[in-house]
């Protein structure tokens, strides 16, 4: 009895994982280049919506591959040829927390609410998710 009691715990538990990742973890949308996918929400933040979809029509990457050592010093790579505007920010795509992000990337100027908004939403999303996971992002 004690044993089949015990295999309907183990049994429960398994069941009780597999539905927690599912509906709690994003999946990968096309897991052959990212580890998840995330939709990112055009209608909160459409100024920095419109220049991640024109940053990735010029040819960056819609990938972003999680690596914030470097974070620092790749924003001031992207950013060093576009001075600070007055009631603006300076959107850079990849981003600079992307290994992808840093010299090369697309800049853009968004307004101040949108640009923070935009990255107080991405670094909520990613907060838990270690450097090297491969981030697809999709424009919603």
């Amino acid at each position: 009895m004690n044993k089949r009691i015990f295999l309907y715990v183990v049994a429960l538990g398994v069941a009780a994982m597999y539905f927690w990742k599912a509906f709690t973890m994003p999946e990968a949308q096309n897991p052959e280049i990212s580890d998840l996918t995330l939709e990112f929400p055009a209608s909160q933040y459409p100024e920095t919506a419109a220049h991640m979809k024109e940053a990735v029509a010029a040819g960056q990457s819609q990938v972003c591959t999680i690596a914030r050592k470097e974070e620092d010093v790749k924003r001031e790579e992207a950013l060093k040829d576009f001075p600070a505007k007055e009631g603006s920010e300076r959107a850079d795509w990849p981003m600079a927390m992307c290994a992808e992000g840093g010299a090369g990337a697309d800049v853009a100027y968004v307004t101040d609410a949108d640009y923070r908004g935009a990255n107080a939403w991405i670094e909520a999303k990613l907060e838990n998710y270690p450097d090297g996971t491969r981030v697809e992002f999709v424009v919603k």
